[in-house]
């Protein structure tokens, strides 16, 4: 049985975000972002219909291990302005989606755990992509049991394979995800020590959840 994490310990803390649980007060700004296609275009192609958000929503609150698996909202903790999305969820091999039932309070996934992210149009650019995957890891190698976590874009999305080399993963050429041909990075827990060794100065700051 894995012991819960207090919901304080899930408020992650960076200089300029905080990232907090989804829950379904969010859903308004989950049909902001996931029928925008500039957002989607190399997500899943296309927008997602506001019945497929819809559908998505009661998944999208899910969480598992404790609490340690799942998706934050990102915001500005100087505004409140919801930005974004970071998650730690479990990354399919054949299927085009999360496989949700893995999803559960008591156990971690089978499925490796990748790390990625979400941010609206008018967040691009400023860093914020980067702040919100250094933030996960950091989170998923102090406060869970994995050895690994991995990540994956669309070989044509080079400005997130900027952001995950920048957050510390390592480029692994391609691999199968998500039904397709992908950019496949990773980290291990003794890379990410051996990293955060070299600079403490850079870890974010907030609480160490």
């Amino acid at each position: 049985m894995i012991a819960p994490l207090p919901p304080e310990a899930l408020v992650l803390q960076t200089d300029r975000l905080r990232l907090r649980p989804w829950t379904m007060q969010d859903s308004d700004f989950a049909h902001e972002i996931l029928t925008d296609a500039r957002v989607m275009k190399y997500v899943k192609g296309e927008p997602m219909t506001t019945d497929a958000v819809a559908a998505h929503l009661s998944d999208a609150e899910r969480r598992g291990a404790g609490g340690r698996i799942g998706i934050w909202c990102a915001e500005i903790r100087a505004t409140g302005e919801r930005i974004g999305d970071g998650v730690l969820t479990p990354i399919p091999i054949e299927g085009d989606d999360v496989d949700w039932s893995q999803v559960v309070p008591d156990r971690y996934p089978t499925d490796q755990i990748e790390v990625g992210y979400l941010l609206k149009p008018a967040a691009w650019g400023q860093g914020y992509a980067t702040e919100i995957c250094k933030r996960l890891l950091r989170f998923g190698f102090e406060m869970t049991e994995l050895s690994q976590i991995v990540a994956c874009t669309d070989p044509d999305n080079l400005a997130s394979q900027h952001v995950l080399r920048k957050s510390g993963l390592r480029d692994c050429g391609t691999a199968r995800a998500y039904s397709e041909t992908v950019a496949w990075f990773e980290i291990t827990r003794a890379e990410w020590a051996a990293q955060a060794a070299q600079a403490p100065h850079q870890l974010p700051s907030g609480s160490p959840g």
